[in-house]
C-alpha cells in the first residue's frame, strides 16, 4: 500500500481513507488551525457511516461507529498526558472494545527513545523530534519516517508554596527567569514586589525545584525563558541546566509532591497536576495573564509549522515572546508521535483507530474533563484526521 493511498483498515471516522497529494498536504498542513481541506473520499466501502450514525459517522456512543480493530497497543512518554492518556485509555475502550492500549508514563525523552528503539508503537512528548531523530525514525516507520500530532494543548504553570500567600503572584519574563537562576533568593525581593504592590511578601527562602529526568516539560519551559527574559543565558533543552544549583525531582507529579512540601519552593508543572499549588500570572504585553486552556490554546493559533520532516508532520514553533493580548505563552503542545508506515496490519489498525479517537470531539472533551487541556479546533481536527489517513503497513 502506498502511504498517500486509502487503508484498507477499520474506521472511526469517514475521514479516515482520504487521499492527500503529499505536496499539497505539506503547504496545507502550515495552516494549521487556518487551514482548509479539499477531501477525496475513498469510497463508502471504505468509509462505511455508522448503523444510526449521522452523516459524520457519529453513531449513538457521540464518539463515533465501533471498531472492530484487535490486539494491544503499547506507548510510553510525557508525564504531563498522563491525566489525559488515562481518560483516553480507558474510553478508547467505548469505541473498541477488543483492543487495549497501554501507557508508561515515563518522560518525553524516555518515551521518544522508546518509541524510536521498537519498544513503543507510538510516543507522547512534550516537545517535537529533533531533525536527527526524525531521521533515525526512518529505520521502524518507512521513507516517511514519523509524524506528530499535537492532540494534548495545554499551559505550564509556574507554581509555588509559600505560607502567608494565598493568591495568585504577578511576574514578567525577566524576574521567572532571575528565580529560576537562583539570582532573586528570596519572596520578599523587589523584583517580586514591582509586580504585586497590594502583597505582603515573606521574607521566606526560595526553593527551585525542577525536572531531574529529561522532560518536554522542561524544553517548553526553558523555550519561554530562553526566547522572552534578557536574564536567561541558557540554551532552551529537555535537561535542567547543570550550572544551576536546586532540588529536582521525577516527572510532574515528583516537582509537584516536593514543592507541596516545601514552604518556599516554586517549580513549572503542566496546570493538570498542581493540585492546591498557587501560580503566577504571566505579564504579557501590558497584562497580567493567568494559565488557562484558552490562553493555551490562543498561543498555540499564532504558532509557526515545523518543516522539513514527513509531509503529514503536524510540529510547530510556539512563539514564546509574543505580546498579544490574552495569550498565554508558557504553554505545551504534546504531542503524539506515529509512524507512517507500521511492520503489520494488525498494529497500522490499532494506531490509526487510536489515533483518530484522540483528536474526536469525544477524545477531546474526555482529555478536557480529565486534565483540562485546551480541546483542538475543527480545523486542526481535520488536519489531524488527514495526517493519521496516510498510516499504512509496510
Amino acid at each position: 500500500m502506498e502511504l498517500g493511498g486509502c487503508a484498507q483498515t477499520p474506521t472511526l471516522n469517514p475521514q479516515r481513507g482520504t487521499n492527500v497529494n503529499a505536496a499539497s498536504f505539506g503547504r496545507t498542513a502550515a495552516l494549521l488551525s487556518l487551514a482548509s481541506f479539499v477531501l477525496v473520499a475513498c469510497g463508502e466501502a471504505n468509509n462505511p457511516v455508522a448503523e444510526n450514525g449521522d452523516e459524520n459517522g457519529n453513531g449513538e456512543n457521540g464518539g463515533g461507529e465501533t471498531s472492530e480493530v484487535q490486539g494491544t497497543l503499547v506507548g510510553g512518554g510525557a508525564s504531563s498526558q498522563e491525566a489525559a492518556m488515562t481518560a483516553w485509555t480507558n474510553g478508547f475502550t467505548s469505541v473498541a472494545p477488543e483492543a487495549q492500549v497501554n501507557y508508561a508514563s515515563v518522560g518525553s525523552g524516555a518515551g521518544r527513545d522508546g518509541f524510536l528503539g521498537g519498544e513503543y508503537d507510538w510516543a507522547g512528548s512534550d516537545s517535537a523530534m529533533e531533525d536527527e531523530e526524525w531521521e533515525q525514525s526512518k529505520e521502524i516507520c518507512g521513507p516517511d519516517g514519523a509524524f506528530h500530532i499535537p492532540a494534548y494543548i495545554s499551559p505550564i504553570a509556574v507554581a509555588f508554596n509559600v505560607e502567608g500567600i494565598d493568591e495568585t503572584l504577578n511576574l514578567d519574563a525577566d524576574t521567572i527567569a532571575s528565580i529560576f537562576s537562583g539570582e532573586v533568593t528570596s519572596w520578599d525581593d523587589d523584583a517580586i514586589a514591582e509586580h504585586n504592590e497590594d502583597v505582603d511578601l515573606p521574607d521566606t527562602p526560595i526553593t527551585v525545584v525542577h525536572r531531574a529526568d529529561d522532560s518536554g516539560t522542561t524544553d517548553n519551559f526553558t523555550e519561554y525563558l530562553e526566547a522572552a527574559a534578557s536574564t536567561w543565558e541558557w540554551e532552551a533543552s529537555d535537561a535542567w541546566p547543570s550550572e544551576i544549583s536546586a532540588e529536582s525531582a521525577q516527572q510532574n507529579s515528583g516537582v509537584v509532591d516536593l514543592t507541596s512540601q516545601t514552604d518556599g519552593a516554586i517549580t513549572y508543572a503542566d496546570a493538570s497536576q498542581i493540585g492546591g499549588l498557587n501560580s503566577v500570572a504571566v505579564l504579557v504585553g501590558e497584562d497580567y495573564v493567568e494559565h488557562n486552556a484558552e490562553a493555551a490554546s490562543q498561543a498555540v493559533a499564532s504558532s509557526t509549522p515545523v518543516e522539513g520532516q514527513a509531509p503529514n508532520n503536524m510540529a510547530v514553533e510556539l512563539d514564546r515572546d509574543t505580546e498579544e493580548a490574552g495569550a498565554y505563552p508558557i504553554v505545551l503542545a504534546a504531542y503524539n508521535i506515529f509512524c507512517n508506515e507500521y511492520p503489520d496490519q494488525q498494529t497500522a489498525d490499532l494506531a490509526v483507530a487510536f489515533a483518530e479517537y484522540l483528536v474526536s470531539e469525544e477524545g477531546q472533551q474526555t482529555a478536557e474533563a480529565a486534565a483540562g487541556n485546551a480541546p483542538m479546533s475543527e480545523d486542526l481536527r481535520s488536519t489531524a484526521m488527514d495526517a493519521i489517513s496516510q498510516i499504512s503497513a509496510q
